[in-house]
């Protein structure tokens, strides 16, 4: 039988990282997970068990060295998070802050670099980064918010690891909800054409589970491999629509670069 593919998942407690954790663990023939997170008390609250997660920062080498370690994959779901400064006054717009340490630039760039070469260190054979759609657009909202530039520096990070010479694929996924997945037809895309022009002017989402099935299908898929490409769901019941369920076909309407 033929070995399952070691992964790391790093952001493995965030919502969609915990469902791509799951989705590997349903498949114990094809996959041998692993996940890397911050927060023990998170991931036993999620998982009920440590077992098989590694603790740790992605601004410390060391650990990222240790939970690399006879991997064949790595999938990237780390992101930076704002937190709101106070309840807004009626009125009022809320401010956002990062926190500290935990900046885009420290997080979704230099974090993600940290990640690329220690799985570059490590003999990864291919990188899973799952990223936001808006990076074309410095005037996007998310960019703006704390003034952090969240999208630009996430991009960036996709530019290092398109350069790295490791394989690579880049999921940009487009407004994330929390709806169950597998019942919508995916629609891919490049440099945020779907934002300027959806199809049919559909809203730019997509079901978490429907990204983190798009992951998992990617870490098997030879068609997914050195491809970069943003993804949104038509919504559930859409006339005409067809449910994906050949990722194969979705992955070669996908392109090379960023």
């Amino acid at each position: 039988m033929p070995t399952p593919l070691h992964v790391l998942v790093t952001g493995a407690t965030g919502r969609t990282g915990a469902i791509v954790i799951q989705k590997l663990q349903q498949q114990p023939e094809q996959f041998n997970p692993k996940g890397f997170a911050r927060s023990e008390a998170k991931v036993k609250e999620l998982f009920g068990t440590a077992d098989g997660f590694y603790l740790g920062d992605i601004s410390d080498p060391d650990r990222l060295k240790a939970a690399l370690e006879g991997c064949d994959a790595l999938v990237i779901l780390t992101s930076a998070i704002p937190q709101m400064k106070a309840p807004p006054e009626p009125g009022q717009r809320p401010e956002f802050i990062y926190p500290e340490g935990g900046t885009p630039e420290q997080v979704d760039y230099q974090g993600q670099i940290n990640q690329i070469e220690a799985a570059k260190a490590a003999g990864v054979q291919h990188i899973v980064l799952v990223g936001s759609m808006g990076g074309t657009n410095e005037q996007h909202p998310l960019n703006r918010m704390a003034n952090g530039n969240i999208l630009i520096w996430k991009r960036r990070a996709e530019a290092y690891l398109i350069a790295s010479g490791l394989d690579y694929t880049i999921i940009r996924a487009g407004g994330l909800q929390d709806q169950p997945g597998g019942q919508r037809e995916l629609i891919v895309g490049k440099d945020d054409e779907l934002l300027a022009n959806p199809p049919d002017g559909i809203p730019t989402s997509i079901p978490r589970a429907d990204v983190a099935e798009v992951v998992v299908q990617a870490l098997g898929s030879p068609a997914a491999r050195n491809k970069a490409f943003d993804v949104i769901s038509k919504p559930e019941g859409t006339p005409g629509a067809v449910v994906t369920t050949d990722f194969d076909a979705l992955f070669e309407r996908t392109t090379p670069g960023l």
